[in-house]
């Protein structure tokens, strides 16, 4: 099983930016769904303004000890500004019940359509740079080795539900550890053992550079400080410590998302390998069973054969001969009986479908 990582982008979102930019005349437009993670999306557009759309976003509630900025991350605001310019506005407040609204000006998208398209995939990616902001303000101290803000401290972020992600920044390395829990408790013994075998695949001398992990089913040091609530889980904790090397030039962007995607990294290939197992489970059922019917006596076999006759087997004549032979039977058989009655004749049909196969 290969290890998938998902895309930083919507796709459904893309799709509907993309046709709205060929289709120049535009139709009347309004959309609802939800992607992992809890995140919500709502985009509505008017054909008599194709150019303008609105698109609003929802993401899970932070805990209590998360820093926010007018309901959003801490310089989620300021992200949005640098990464889309004049493309997109922000309003506020936002629609009731989402978390950033952006109104979007398709008029003022780059003409070049490599450009174009860059910037449609920027704007779908639009979780990412909003729920991203906080980590990559400290990964970007990082990169560029300069004191982060918030040097020592531990910073709590969301990107789940009831579940954080918690950054303690250095001079030299951030160190990155996710609380895992599940509900389910086989997705907890997969999730432990994924985890597990994922830290010791680390040790191997071919992924030397890549950053370095552990697994523990304590609470590092480091959370000491930590909310209980936060720390009670049942599948571990599991920390990365990231290296400038590990954020220098475009690896920034990357290196963010995959950081804020983990827990929805884990679980897709807890259920992947969950439905792997039920599909082996499944094909070694069905080999026994071939096997037990290969281990049957001859006279056995016959005898289930015939008893097993499919209607669909039987000839048109057959079937019609069967039928007369039924009217001229006993009228005191009850399973034959045919009356004027049209739901009682369906039964006696039935019956003897039945008694065919």
């Amino acid at each position: 099983m290969s290890m998938i990582l998902l895309s930083s982008h919507s796709k459904y979102l893309l799709d509907i930016l993309s046709n709205r930019v060929e289709n120049a005349e535009g139709v009347d437009i309004e959309r609802r769904w939800t992607e992992f993670s809890d995140v919500c999306y709502h985009i509505k557009g008017s054909s008599e303004t194709p150019e303008f759309l609105n698109v609003s976003v929802s993401f899970p509630t932070p805990p209590e000890e998360t820093e926010i900025e007018k309901g959003l991350p801490c310089g989620a605001t300021e992200a949005v500004k640098v990464a889309y310019g004049v493309v997109v506005e922000s309003i506020v407040p936002p629609d009731e019940g989402f978390s950033l609204t952006l109104k979007l000006d398709l008029s003022k998208l780059p003409k070049n359509k490599e450009k174009r398209n860059d910037m449609l995939v920027k704007i779908a990616a639009v979780r990412e740079v909003v729920l991203g902001a906080p980590l990559k303000r400290i990964l970007e101290h990082l990169a560029s080795r300069t004191r982060a803000p918030a040097k020592d401290r531990v910073i709590t972020l969301v990107h789940r539900p009831k579940e954080c992600i918690f950054l303690i920044p250095r001079e030299d390395k951030v160190t990155v550890i996710y609380p895992i829990n599940f509900e389910d408790s086989i997705d907890t013994v997969l999730a432990t053992s994924f985890l597990q075998d994922l830290a010791e695949t680390r040790r191997s001398a071919s992924l030397y550079s890549a950053p370095s992990c552990t697994w523990s089913s304590t609470p590092p040091a480091e959370l000491d400080n930590a909310t209980t609530e936060s720390l009670s889980v049942n599948a571990g904790f599991f920390t990365f410590v990231i290296l400038p090397r590990h954020v220098e030039g475009k690896k920034l962007d990357r290196t963010v998302w995959i950081l804020s995607t983990f827990h929805a990294y884990v679980s897709y290939h807890v259920k992947c390998s969950e439905a792997f197992m039920h599909t082996r489970m499944r094909r070694r059922v069905d080999s026994l069973i071939q096997a037990l019917d290969r281990a049957k006596p001859e006279s056995e076999k016959s005898e289930e054969c015939a008893e097993n006759r499919s209607f669909r087997g039987m000839s048109i004549n057959n079937i019609d001969n069967t039928f007369q032979s039924s009217k001229n039977m006993d009228h005191n058989s009850q399973s034959f009986k045919i009356t004027d009655n049209t739901s009682q004749s369906s039964k006696n049909i039935n019956h003897t479908f039945r008694s065919f196969k």
